[in-house]
């Protein structure tokens, strides 16, 4: 099994089952524990979306820690929806996203952005706002459509107000 997947599934499963999070594994492959990145962690229950939660950019020690974390925020912190039950573990299928840094781009070149390989995020001038998209979203077929969607998850009016745009890849690991 994925190490990624695995200490994802090991942290809910044992979150839902005891209230507590698990330790950083020590026989984790050498790059889960040095490297730092952003990660986004989603539950799917049935196909349907049941959380998503994560930081674009590194908050712990190391992608482990951000995994361990970021799984148990995506599956009782996400505000959309009620927090993970113990009996829904069987039928959650679990996608987490590796972050590549942000890049700044320019305005011209907002569209040649593709919305199947790069995600973005928005901020507005201020940079009190954000909004963030993962790539290869199911429905988001065109650079617009992912400005857009950005823009709303941030509350930015994208017609009258200022914001830069970044772009990121990911490194997908899903079951």
């Amino acid at each position: 099994m994925d190490p990624y997947i695995k200490l994802a599934k090991e942290t809910i499963k044992n979150y839902l089952l005891t209230k507590k999070m698990i330790e950083v594994p020590k026989d984790l492959p050498l790059e889960i524990l040095t490297k730092r990145a952003g990660v986004f962690i989603c539950f799917k229950n049935k196909g349907e979306l049941r959380g998503c939660i994560g930081t674009f950019m590194p908050v712990y020690e190391n992608v482990a820690q951000e995994i361990i974390q970021n799984t148990i925020s995506a599956a009782t912190q996400d505000h959309r929806f009620i927090p993970v039950q113990a009996h829904e573990m069987e039928n959650l299928k679990i996608t987490i996203d590796i972050l590549s840094e942000p890049e700044k781009i320019e305005d011209e070149e907002i569209n040649q952005l593709n919305p199947k390989k790069f995600g973005i995020v928005v901020k507005s001038e201020d940079g009190y706002r954000s909004g963030l998209l993962l790539p290869d979203l199911e429905g988001v077929d065109t650079v617009a459509d992912q400005v857009s969607i950005a823009c709303e998850k941030a509350g930015i009016n994208e017609y009258s107000e200022n914001f830069t745009v970044y772009k990121f890849t990911v490194e997908r690991h899903a079951e």
